[in-house]
């Protein structure tokens, strides 16, 4: 049996991924990845094979910086480091006018590529990035049977009345701006119509006879597949969902290096906080430094992913604390007693696997939800990233440590890891 695992070109979209695919490598079966060079070595490290699709402009080996990026990509992604300075409202607005680009990119070419990878491997299975609408335009255009993964909050795929890109909730820290919203809106109204209508007729270019969507973003592929945790997520909202599965999570096995694991297993009894931002917003090093900086006089053993941030103006940190460009997130959410994140899909995810309550500095996309509804459920709190002082920081991180949130996460991650994301897709994609 042959599963087809299409990515685009980015770590944090292809590592949850090819964790799924886990499930058909440990049965025996072949397992191949469509996606682009610069995550090679991922592909190489789960024993996969790869052939060339490229889903886009830009790629993320791990740690993106606009410098390494194409002409074009690099100033789109210092337009959206620079939004994010500005506020959510303003990051949401760039993240918009930039959909077209960043989600459809040559859809015509793309998928056609994607038909021609479809003959030449003749695939059993197929899962695909709910986010690589190019390649799932070939899907649909061809009557391919696959399963469509959303690896982000549930709300990448919309239902009733939302619209895509305009969040469907707010943690309690952020008050957004009526006026602002109501431009957001507006302008995510006019992108959905232009991206349903850049869907559409490259659908039509692809089959003819194909029927058209009302909504692209509302469009999904007859097996979906959610990377979250089915108890996080509004009832009644699930109940809107077309036939689906909630795989909980997809978190892969690390293995520190020898350093990294001497620092993890020290006999020291105080709590380990960890703290990244992702391969994205590790580039506010400024918001990173604040967090670091309401670290500093407390009890605690902290891990530090500084990614891209620029922490030249930073003081010495202390001696005892493990600051690295790029941590193994799972290994050291092992032995966290508290996540410091961005609020991505991946690191709440795999936080929660380990039962470990979250600090969330939201600043884009289906991050805002997400830390709504940890929030919700009692796993952490949320501040607003460019406003939280260094006192309402070192705050919010002994409430966390000390209080219900703890016990709640641990309860989480017992039940996430008793029934693992990569078995349960396996099931659902087998019709058990």
């Amino acid at each position: 049996m042959r599963l087809l695992v299409i990515s685009p070109d980015y770590a944090s979209h292809l590592l949850p991924l090819a964790t799924l695919a886990t499930a058909w490598r440990d049965a025996g079966d072949d397992v191949v990845v469509a996606t682009g060079p610069a995550t090679e070595h991922i592909v190489a490290s789960f024993g996969y094979s790869r052939t060339d699709l490229r889903l886009g402009r830009g790629s993320n080996p791990g740690v993106i910086r606009a410098e390494q990026q194409p002409v074009g990509e690099d100033d789109a992604l210092r337009g959206f480091f620079a939004a994010t300075t500005a506020g959510m409202t303003a990051t949401l607005q760039f993240q918009a006018d930039a959909r077209r680009n960043d989600l459809l990119w040559e859809p015509v070419d793309t998928a056609r590529a994607v038909l021609r990878i479809l003959d030449t491997l003749r695939p059993d299975h197929i899962l695909v990035d709910h986010l690589a609408f190019g390649a799932r335009l070939a899907l649909a255009a061809s009557g391919t049977d696959h399963a469509d993964v959303v690896l982000g909050h549930p709300t990448a795929l919309v239902v009733g009345g939302e619209l895509y890109g305009y969040p469907t909730a707010w943690p309690a820290a952020f008050t957004p701006d009526a006026a602002a919203l109501d431009q957001l809106r507006r302008r995510c109204l006019q992108v959905r119509e232009q991206f349903t209508d850049d869907w559409n007729r490259a659908l039509r270019v692809l089959d003819p006879g194909a029927a058209t969507v009302d909504d692209a973003f509302a469009a999904a592929g007859p097996r979906l597949l959610l990377n979250y945790p089915e108890p996080l997520h509004d009832p009644a909202r699930t109940r809107l969902l077309p036939p689906h599965t909630f795989l909980g999570s997809a978190v892969r096995t690390e293995t520190p290096d020898a350093d990294v694991a001497a620092w993890l297993h020290d006999p020291d009894p105080r709590p380990i906080v960890y703290v990244s931002f992702g391969s994205f917003l590790s580039a506010r090093g400024d918001v990173l430094g604040r967090v670091v900086e309401a670290l500093r006089p407390l009890p605690v053993r902290v891990a530090v992913t500084t990614g891209s941030a620029d922490t030249r103006d930073w003081p010495a940190l202390p001696g005892h604390w493990l600051v690295r460009e790029h941590l193994p997130q799972v290994a050291v959410l092992d032995r966290a007693a508290l996540a410091g994140t961005h609020g991505g899909n991946n690191s709440v995810t795999e936080a929660l696997n380990r039962g470990v309550p979250l600090l969330v500095l939201p600043f884009s996309t289906d991050q805002f939800a997400g830390a709504a509804a940890v929030e919700d459920a009692g796993l952490g709190t949320a501040l607003a990233p460019n406003t939280a002082t260094v006192a309402e920081l070192r705050s919010a991180v002994t409430t966390v440590l000390e209080g219900p949130a703890a016990a709640a996460a641990r309860k989480v991650g017992i039940d996430l890891r008793a029934h693992p994301g990569a078995e349960l897709a396996r099931r659902a994609l087998a019709g058990r």
